[in-house]
């Protein structure tokens, strides 16, 4: 465990993508199995301790320490990890510190009325450092900067092999991946999966710069929509349906009315959204509505009556039992064309390609779409194969420049990890006429887009001027005439029943601290209302 945590604490501490890649190919090339594949599955999100709840982890502490004073600290910390790691009581002569491996395989076998012993025992026999891991290990809530792709591609480099490859293996294998590390350090065969209707890895696009747009012409480059929804893999073998996110999800359960209509055999590419099929196509959903039925482990009749989720697709991995991802995207447009005309058209349909002639023809398009579920422009060479990860070059995305506003910091709370000692994730809000007079309403929460230095000075801002606490959340002075402004970017707007302002923000963050503009002067709700197409 100690090994685990000094490198969960490097993790934290180091900032840039390469050199977290070097820590982790460096701990997995020299700790032993089981350890690193069960560090492996906490840095993937492949790890679940049924036995261990952020409630019982409260408890335990509590009846070591006095409750007030732990409120205390949790509320100056901001993380439970951290505050139970610091502010737990040792015990001299506990038992030996478990090993990561140790730890796992005991706590997964527990029982819901056994977890509490086991991990009091645990915590009384490790260290600050020690403690503060375990608890991030058996929650899940590591918040270290490190993705599931960015591991893989750890794994990749460990390996020296293709990231697209242990992407084609991950399905199916299960911690603490003895198989997968036997592969890559040579000892065995490559793992085969088992499952029916694997994931295959997606192929992604690079923002289209301003360089690239001479290069953009109809003979080169085919032109869709970019759909606001969630891109998704439609795969069908034999009497095996399943659908899959980007990063390779199975999320079959959360949308059987979709998995049910996958008549065809193959695998498509695509954007599930939700809608209704009426005579002219599907009447397309916001984003916020198919938020409705996202991260369910189950999904109601109603539910599903009420908001249907349909696949539009525009591309073809396999058309029967071919593999056509070396194709050009020209042919399999027309094998993925011909897959779906045999297909049922109740939860599925193909993603339009848009006839332009030129960059300003496209640079019109994309600043008029037809309907407020696009967000841009999608660009796909008409030679281009389907190659897993990132190339430069064969497919770019043209996004419309986001929206800004300007609206007042109202609530700040602690972030987590290395920010858990800033006042990081900030609530905003615009003006609207109340009862007495203008007031402010939220409108969004954002805790990404500024810099270091920025961080500081909002961070300061906060702890100079809060006027009340609510357990963790500082409300800040926000009046007409004292405040900070913050420039907002977003992407769109929803309307939305679940907020009090009655709308919903898409991808909201902060692009600018405007010192030099009055509260007062922020934007108004009417102007934000006036930007929802419905």
């Amino acid at each position: 465990m100690h090994a685990f945590a000094a490198f969960l604490e490097r993790l934290v501490l180091t900032p840039q993508r390469n050199v977290k890649l070097r820590l982790m190919v460096d701990y997995l090339g020299t700790v032993p199995d089981p350890d690193r594949g069960y560090a492996l599955a906490a840095l993937t999100g492949d790890l679940s301790i049924p036995a261990v709840k952020p409630a019982m982890l409260r408890a335990l502490v509590t009846d070591r320490v006095d409750e007030v004073l732990f409120a205390y600290s949790y509320d100056y910390v901001g993380d439970l990890a951290e505050t139970i790691s610091l502010v737990w009581p040792e015990r001299p002569g506990a038992n030996r510190p478990p090993s990561l491996g140790e730890a796992v395989e005991r706590l997964m076998r527990a029982s819901r009325s056994d977890g509490p012993r086991l991990v009091e025992g645990m915590l009384d026999s490790l260290d600050a450092s020690g403690r503060w891991a375990l608890i991030k290990l058996v929650t899940g809530g590591l918040r270290i900067g490190v993705s599931a792709r960015l591991a893989k591609q750890a794994l990749a480099d460990f390996g020296d092999k293709p990231i697209n490859e242990i992407e084609e293996v991950w399905p199916g294998l299960t911690p603490p991946f003895e198989p997968l590390f036997g592969w890559l350090e040579g000892r065995t065969e490559r793992p085969r999966s088992t499952i029916p209707a694997p994931f295959r890895p997606v192929m992604l696009s690079h923002p289209l710069g301003d360089e690239d747009l001479g290069a953009i012409t109809p003979d080169q480059y085919a032109a869709e929509w970019k759909w606001d929804g969630i891109r998704v893999q439609a795969v069908r073998e034999g009497d095996v349906a399943r659908l899959y996110t980007r990063t390779g999800d199975d999320i079959s359960t959360t949308f059987p009315d979709v998995v049910d209509a996958l008549d065809f055999e193959g695998a498509l590419d695509g954007e599930l959204l939700i809608g209704r099929r009426g005579e002219e196509g599907f009447a397309t959903g916001s984003f916020s509505e198919l938020q409705q039925r996202l991260n369910r482990k189950t999904v109601s009749a109603r539910l599903m009556a009420s908001h249907p989720a349909f696949l539009r697709v525009y591309d073809c991995l396999v058309a029967g039992g071919e593999d056509v991802r070396g194709m050009s995207f020209r042919d399999r447009r027309d094998r993925l064309e011909r897959l779906v005309g045999h297909a049922s058209p109740e939860h599925l349909d193909i993603s339009p390609l848009l006839a332009f002639s030129d960059g300003e023809a496209l640079k019109a398009l994309r600043a008029s779409p037809p309907e407020p579920v696009i967000e841009g422009v999608m660009l796909k060479r008409w030679d281009s194969v389907y190659e897993p990860g990132r190339p430069k070059g064969p497919w770019f995305k043209w996004k419309r420049d986001p929206h800004v506003a300007d609206a007042v910091l109202m609530y700040a709370q602690r972030g987590h990890g290395r920010r858990s000692s800033f006042y990081s994730d900030y609530t905003f809000g615009v003006w609207r006429a109340g009862e007495g007079g203008d007031e402010l309403v939220p409108v969004g929460k954002a805790y990404f887009g500024f810099t270091d230095e920025e961080l500081a000075e909002i961070d300061r801002f906060v702890r100079n001027n809060t006027v009340n606490r609510f357990g963790p959340v500082r409300e800040v002075v926000h009046t007409a005439g004292q405040g900070l402004v913050l420039e907002v970017a977003f992407e769109g707007l929803q309307r939305s029943t679940r907020h009090k302002s009655g709308i919903a923000m898409r991808f909201p963050r902060v692009s600018r601290l405007r010192w030099d503009k009055p509260p007062a002067e922020a934007d108004r709700l009417e102007t934000l209302q006036a930007l929802i197409r419905d």
